[in-house]
């Protein structure tokens, strides 16, 4: 397969103008990573020395500080803000974590679908044994969190070929996992979009980088989206990456950065397809 039959080519500069809510020219949310990782398995590794040992303190414990202490500074940045969570939760995760859970619906964040473990990727399934699958993943975080999730991101930005039409059965209308835009776009699915996300603007690139070089990251990305206008600025966030004490200071300077930028919209991904879906399905 040469051609992604999922959607069509479509030039940014041939679309009609795309407005946000009282005319904001820049649409901002925060993807909060929930994930749950197995002890047996490898996984996101800061060192890959001994991520293929069976305990792997090194990384396990590493990933494992993120639900344990980084998500609570980042928790506390987000509400100094203003922001309300994306939070992109693992199924396990929603199982695990009740107190991330319980924080999370006392600030109304959105839930997002992320599989079931980030220890795992979602493909090589088969069309049914997937559709039972993301009809567990749903329910599961449905029951956890009383709010059955509107989106869909696959552990390590996976789908299958069924993946988004699955997920429409289920109710859901946007993924996240094609990485291919700064604006929303219609799928090739009856009623599902796709929702910026971001490989790039993503914390995880910081392991290599210093705290004040992801504050200009940020910045920068803002004041280019702005001028544009129209445009969706997803900041991806890891506990275990941006919780870490010594990085907390700088993601708490980029949300001051954007939350006092002039023209933003800072929402959730939910309410960016919410609106999409309204104003521009069936413009395109």
């Amino acid at each position: 397969m040469t051609h992604n039959k999922l959607y069509d080519y479509s030039p940014i500069i041939d679309r009609p103008p795309l407005t946000w809510p009282n005319g904001a020219r820049v649409a901002v949310y925060a993807g909060l990573n929930v994930e749950h990782f197995l002890l047996g398995a490898p996984s996101t590794s800061i060192w890959p020395g001994t991520a293929d040992l069976t305990p792997d303190p090194l990384n396990h414990g590493w990933r494992d500080y993120g639900p344990r202490v980084g998500i609570w500074r980042t928790i506390d940045a987000l509400d100094r803000h203003g922001l309300r969570a994306s939070a992109l939760l693992n199924s396990t995760a929603a199982q695990q974590y009740p107190r991330i859970i319980e924080a999370g619906v006392e600030r109304d964040w959105a839930w997002l679908a992320h599989g079931e473990t980030n220890s795992k990727l979602h493909t090589g399934l088969a069309r049914d044994e997937e559709r039972e699958a993301l009809a567990g993943i749903v329910g599961t975080i449905e029951q956890a969190t009383g709010t059955r999730p509107r989106g869909w991101m696959g552990p390590g930005l996976t789908e299958t070929h069924h993946t988004p039409e699955l997920l429409a059965e289920l109710g859901l209308s946007y993924v996240l996992d094609w990485t291919a835009d700064d604006q929303p776009f219609r799928l090739n699915v009856p009623g599902m979009i796709s929702v910026p996300y971001s490989v790039e603007l993503n914390d995880l690139m910081l392991l290599d980088r210093s705290g004040p070089d992801f504050v200009r990251m940020v910045a920068d990305q803002y004041e280019v989206l702005h001028a544009e206008g129209g445009r969706v600025l997803a900041l991806a966030l890891h506990p275990f990456v941006t919780g870490q004490a010594f990085r907390h200071k700088y993601l708490d300077q980029a949300l001051g950065h954007l939350a006092a930028a002039p023209d933003v919209w800072l929402t959730t991904s939910d309410d960016i397809a919410e609106h999409y879906l309204r104003t521009q399905v069936g413009r395109i």
